[in-house]
């Protein structure tokens, strides 16, 4: 008979278990340290255990413009749900979409529901308001007797000279129109980042507090604004986040206006605006292109038939006039997002260009075309757990987990004896992994532990002991056929592998298809079940097996002890398996 070759391994064999489990361990260490240097020690907590407010919006269109619902436009919605959301002055609140036309909104406690529903639930308004006045972001300070006044022609960005003044040198956006042509006429806004330029005044550039209190300005059509809101204007202080989400907001379209928005290079300015000109619905559409021939990113605007009636209207009124007076803010809920300056009156269409990349020019398109779209929220659910209620729950949760994790336990021991160590070992491994992973993603992906999720973990404790008594049954059945320890480890290795795979494979694929059509919190139930049962393939095979490896080569399990729980008397093995010898009968001489 031929030898076996040298260094042959045995089916299903394992030729170094002990680097196998220090890999795991590496792997276990560097989750965990990541744990502690990120600062994220705990899950973020969902809200129905945290406490808070979560609301269920359904976008829907008018008849006739059903395309209005998409991707883009529900992208874009979530970004303004969000500025809405923070203008409330939380933090860590969530907003995103879920399937084609639901946005989930969840607002940590401290908010007003019932404010917090006004906000996120009403469609966005937006309006093209005449600038009448831009001062950097912070409040204007009383003038000092005897210190210059403002300049001659009450404008505070007016030169001596009587030449309109340049903007603010910390970041004032500029713009120019091309000479009017038979093929440009009416598509000549530009948004230019200016050169550096004295502030109004001789105020520091960059300086968040003005020191000289505005004058009256004159609107385009030669009215004063009113005395107090010139007053709210100078106190206005942009710099501060609850004061730029209360700036106009409550403003009538009709009526002039104060709001904050940012400059070309993300500093805040504060604006003094006019009565609304154009409404957004008046913008037919609006997208951010590159222009092949300049090789510059530009947002291009279709207006409506009435929508180019008022918008060339008002561009003719500011075209005459001086900087900043030829500037038209463009204001979504309150805060300025665009505020180009126009040279000659334009119709139809326009063009905004300048200092835009890809990214931005394409965000100004998206919410032009928002405003402009229909789109419009109905609550679909509003649901409220206040911080004790979400306490209880998740001392529910916990305490379910516990009852289940004993439970297992306790068979465990009781059925598997010295098996129960490994069983046990791999659980508080599979444990660790997912508190690390849980902690992580919480800021890698925003995922929140809700009442589901935690159901989910409690599933998984058993799809993981399942794993487990898969493989320690198979390596029983080796050993009743007669085969020692060693031999039935690796033996039953290869037919346990096929089962756990089969079986993760469909929790596995249950968990995606629940996640995928569903919704809201069910979702953290499908997430975090498809999170366990991959780990559990991971420490199955990374950790049991290499593990139970191990175990084979000590005597108190290869030899069977009765407490060891693989003792072959107690599972009732068949004698050693030996190989028959053939005995060959004596070849009579005749015959041969």
């Amino acid at each position: 008979m031929a030898a076996p070759k040298k260094g042959r391994k045995a089916p299903g064999g394992q030729g170094r278990p002990g680097r196998t489990l220090a890999l795991m361990l590496v792997v276990m260490a560097a989750l965990v340290g990541g744990m502690f240097w990120s600062g994220e020690t705990t899950p973020r907590l969902g809200i129905d255990l945290a406490g808070g407010t979560t609301i269920t919006l359904k976008a829907e269109a008018e008849p006739g413009r059903e395309g209005a619902v998409n991707e883009t436009n529900m992208n874009t919605a979530v970004g303004i749900i969000e500025r809405r959301v923070n203008g409330l002055g939380v933090s860590e609140a969530e907003v995103q979409t879920q399937g084609r036309e639901n946005i989930i909104v969840n607002i940590p406690k401290g908010t007003n529901s019932e404010q917090a529903q006004k906000q996120v639930g009403t469609t966005a308004r937006l309006y093209f308001r005449p600038v009448l006045n831009v001062l950097p972001a912070g409040p204007a300070t009383p003038e000092p007797s005897g210190s210059p006044s403002a300049s001659p022609s009450g404008s505070p960005g007016a030169s001596p000279s009587g030449e309109p003044g340049e903007q603010a040198a910390d970041g004032g956006e500029k713009a120019t129109a091309p000479s009017a042509s038979p093929t440009t006429q009416g598509r000549a806004v530009t948004d230019a980042l200016k050169a550096p330029s004295p502030t109004p005044s001789g105020a520091a550039s960059g300086q968040p507090e003005s020191t000289q209190s505005p004058a009256p300005v004159p609107t385009p059509s030669g009215a004063a604004t009113d005395s107090a809101l010139e007053r709210q204007f100078a106190a206005l202080n942009c710099l501060d986040p609850k004061a730029r989400a209360n700036a106009g907001k409550d403003a009538q379209p009709e009526q002039p206006t104060v709001a904050c928005g940012k400059n070309s290079i993300g500093g805040w300015e504060k604006y003094l605006l006019g009565p609304a000109e154009v409404d957004g619905r008046d913008v037919d559409d609006a997208k951010g292109v590159l222009d092949p021939q300049r090789g510059i990113w530009i947002v291009q605007m279709d207006f409506t038939s009435a929508g180019a009636k008022k918008f060339a209207k008002i561009t003719g009124k500011l075209s005459q006039q001086p900087s900043p007076l030829n500037q038209f803010a463009i204001v979504l809920d309150g805060e300025v997002v665009s505020a180009p300056q126009v040279n000659q009156t334009l119709s139809a269409n326009a063009e905004i260009s300048g200092n835009f990349d890809q990214q931005s020019a394409q965000d100004l398109g998206n919410i032009l075309s928002y405003g402009a779209l229909p789109l419009s929220f109905n609550v679909e659910t509003v649901t409220t757990v206040t911080p004790a209620l979400g306490g209880e729950q998740l001392k529910a949760g916990l305490i379910a987990g516990a009852i289940g994790l004993a439970l297992v336990v306790i068979y465990l021991v009781v059925y598997y004896r010295g098996l129960s160590v490994v069983a046990l070992l791999s659980l508080l491994v599979s444990g660790v992994l997912t508190y690390s992973l849980m902690s992580l993603l919480g800021p890698a992906i925003g995922f929140a532990l809700n009442l589901p999720a935690v159901c989910g973990a409690i599933v998984a404790i058993g799809i993981t002991a399942d794993s487990f008594i898969v493989y320690f049954e198979r390596i029983r059945d080796e050993i009743r056929e007669g085969r020692t320890l060693r031999p039935a480890v690796e033996r039953a290795w290869p037919r346990a592998r096929r089962t756990i795979l089969v079986s993760d494979f469909v929790s596995f694929l249950a968990a995606a298809v629940l996640f995928v059509v569903t919704v809201g919190k069910v979702q953290g139930f499908a997430f975090t079940l498809g999170l366990t049962t991959l780990l559990d393939v991971v420490v199955v095979f990374f950790f049991t097996k290499p593990l139970m490896t191990i175990l084979a080569r000590t005597k108190f399990f290869a030899s069977g002890h009765p407490w060891s729980g693989l003792d072959p008397k107690r599972l009732g093995a068949k004698p050693p398996l030996r190989r028959s010898r053939r005995v060959s009968a004596p070849v009579d001489p005749k015959e041969a």
